[in-house]
């Protein structure tokens, strides 16, 4: 397989990483929070109606995903559909925010209990056309382009600064959004936001090039070439890995979408005291991470897995146990318990994100990024809320000050989620040595993907030969190396063979 010759990141790189990688997950961050806030306070005090904007969220996600990686897989041009695709992002944000009941009544001239159900609609539907183009942009074509312009040697830094970024976005939105806020309003807070993206883009069209090593491949076939059965087999660390990601990101998703909220009705935090409390939790887990990163590419990166989901796991547990303590004391103590979850969270995050890159085959990096939302999207973003929603209906904490004319159906998220989360975690360790032996299985990282994507550059056409068509994965592939190629994937084809015979595939 031919590699990229340039020896680090560039710098041209650099700033393409952090302008659209930041800014991404200020988006997203803004999504998976204030969104959630935003239909609270302005629309309904129905946690119903915000679980199900975030299931279909992270199906829209997922599907815009799997067509749209295999689809710059097959153009062969990641510029376009980043730069592009975060200008029309940017435009869905910016209108979210003018989304109100008072619009409704006004412009339908129907009463206000209708109003509210077609705004909950309108707010729902928003939510998944924003997620499409979101999702193309930044899941699909960034990340692909990301793993197009990383080698190994220095992928666990660049991904250790990656995984940071999800940190510095929710210290951003956690922090100066409520405030901004409190200032503005949701309207332009939203607008403002999508006018910054919109610019990102508009940019990117000038200063994001693709890597040298990008050509054409695949098809729109290859949508589901990530779960053909002998694509899993032929990349088991990388599945088992994905297995790992689903864990900790539904035990992410039983409580981050309901946390603010909670901050706020059930443990009494203002604006300020909770965006004080989780800023400094955060920027200290920050701070920690980029020591963290540099470690990972010196360390074995699945033994400091068991690190990482012991600390997210203590860290969850805290946070349930964070109440009861007066104003001060439960402001320290959920701070405390907060950074110990976000540090755990973001270096496991790290440490999977870097596995997952090296086990992914460098011609199949578009088609294998809707299989990564899947694992790390689709299921934990269903089973997540669905998990937390049902623990908040169950515990049935009243709205504090609801009046006499409440709804008697409304309630708040208790702290009960976040005992549920760790406990999810705790399947982690039940996974990581399961990864420790296939990784011994597949011998040093990225050997047997990098062979099968050796194999099938050299192989004929398999539709010819098993009715598929393209690549059906490292074995079948490697099974049809033709014999003027032998010289150069003959070591490839040993070492598949020799996976193969110790049973790994």
């Amino acid at each position: 397989m031919e590699k990229n010759n340039t020896a680090k990141f560039s710098g041209r790189n650099w700033l393409i990483l952090i302008l659209f990688g930041l800014l991404g997950q200020v988006a997203w961050s803004v999504e998976n929070m204030y969104f959630n806030v935003f239909v609270f306070e302005t629309i309904s005090h129905d946690l119903d109606a915000i679980t199900l904007m975030v299931q279909l969220s992270g199906i829209t996600a997922t599907v815009a995903t799997l067509i749209a990686g295999v689809f710059s897989d097959k153009i062969g041009d990641r510029r376009r559909m980043i730069s592009y695709g975060y200008i029309i992002w940017g435009v869905t944000v910016a209108a979210f925010g003018f989304l109100s009941t008072d619009l409704t009544e006004a412009l339908l001239g129907v009463g206000y209990d209708e109003a509210v159900s077609i705004t909950l609609f309108a707010v729902v539907a928003g939510d998944c056309i924003m997620t499409l183009f979101g999702s193309t942009a930044n899941d699909a074509a960034f990340n692909a382009w990301v793993t197009d312009n990383t080698e190994q040697s220095y992928r666990g830094s660049v991904e250790g600064v990656l995984s940071i970024l999800p940190l510095v976005s929710m210290l951003i939105v956690a922090g100066g959004f409520g405030i901004i806020k409190d200032l503005v309003g949701y309207t332009w807070l939203f607008a403002g936001l999508g006018i910054l993206i919109i610019a990102c883009g508009v940019a990117g069209i000038f200063i994001v090039k693709d890597a040298p090593t990008l050509e054409r491949s695949g098809g729109m076939k290859d949508i589901f070439y990530g779960f053909r059965p002998s694509v899993v087999k032929g990349n088991l660390p990388l599945y088992v890995t994905l297995l790992i990601i689903v864990v900790y990101s539904v035990a992410l998703q039983i409580f981050m979408p309901y946390m603010i909220i909670y901050m706020r009705e059930y443990l009494g935090f203002s604006t300020i005291e909770y965006s004080l409390v989780f800023g400094i939790a955060i920027a200290a887990g920050a701070v920690l991470n980029v020591f963290l990163g540099r470690l990972s590419d010196r360390m074995d990166k699945v033994k400091l897995m068991y690190i990482a989901a012991g600390t997210m796991a203590v860290g969850l547990l805290a946070m349930y146990l964070a109440k009861g303590l007066g104003k001060v004391g439960d402001l320290i103590a959920f701070g405390v318990a907060g950074f110990f979850m976000i540090s755990g969270f973001i270096f496991l995050s790290a440490l999977c994100g870097s596995v997952v890159r090296d086990y992914t085959p460098a011609d199949s990096a578009g088609k294998l990024q809707g299989v990564r939302m899947v694992f790390s999207v689709l299921i934990p973003m269903i089973a997540g809320p669905a998990i937390g929603n049902a623990i908040n209906k169950a515990m049935n904490v009243p709205l504090p000050n609801a009046g006499a004319d409440a709804m008697t159906t409304e309630y708040i998220p208790a702290p009960e989620i976040y005992l549920a989360a760790s406990l999810v975690l705790l399947l982690c360790f039940a996974l990581i040595p399961l990864l420790t032996y296939v990784v011994k299985r597949h011998g040093s990282y990225g050997t047997v993907a990098e062979c099968a994507s050796t194999a099938e550059a050299s192989s004929p056409d398999t539709s010819v030969i098993n009715g598929e068509e393209g690549a059906t994965g490292a074995v079948d592939d490697a099974e049809y190396v033709s014999e003027s190629d032998t010289a150069d994937t003959g070591n490839c084809a040993n070492e598949i063979d020799s996976v193969t015979e110790n049973g790994a595939v």
